[in-house]
């Protein structure tokens, strides 16, 4: 039986999951989770080499603060030679990563699983 990961805030849970770091984003990503999650995403992403999946399966909101933390995420860790690999299946949210041009440097996958499973070069320039 899987157990819950504490959360490290009422929007962030973050777990080890066969060897990434899962950053799993949790309710309405605002100006005010963005506020509460963004010193946690930087002290994830300041890791030489990390290997993180932002897991946005479990939001019911998202906007632009949001995008602002992804794309912060994705930048920190491609200057320390890591990588960033995306779950995000919500409609709305698929569609503000389109239009944005986001999902180009973050391609979304539909599950964990078909995350874990891409080549390390979706998220490199």
């Amino acid at each position: 039986m899987r157990q819950e990961p504490a959360p490290l805030t009422r929007h962030l849970r973050v777990r080890q999951e066969r060897g990434h770091r899962v950053l799993e984003f949790r309710g309405e990503i605002d100006l005010a989770a963005a506020t509460e999650i963004a010193p946690h995403i930087d002290r994830e992403t300041n890791r030489p080499g990390a290997r993180l999946v932002i897991d946005l399966s479990r939001i019911e909101f998202f906007d632009c603060s949001g995008l602002r933390l992804l794309y912060r995420a994705r930048s920190r860790v491609l200057d320390r030679d890591g990588y960033v690999l995306l779950v995000c299946s919500h409609p709305l949210t698929l569609r503000v990563l389109r239009i944005t041009g986001l999902s180009r440097l973050l391609p979304p996958q539909p599950t964990l699983d078909a995350a874990l499973q891409q080549p390390e070069a979706t998220s490199r320039p």
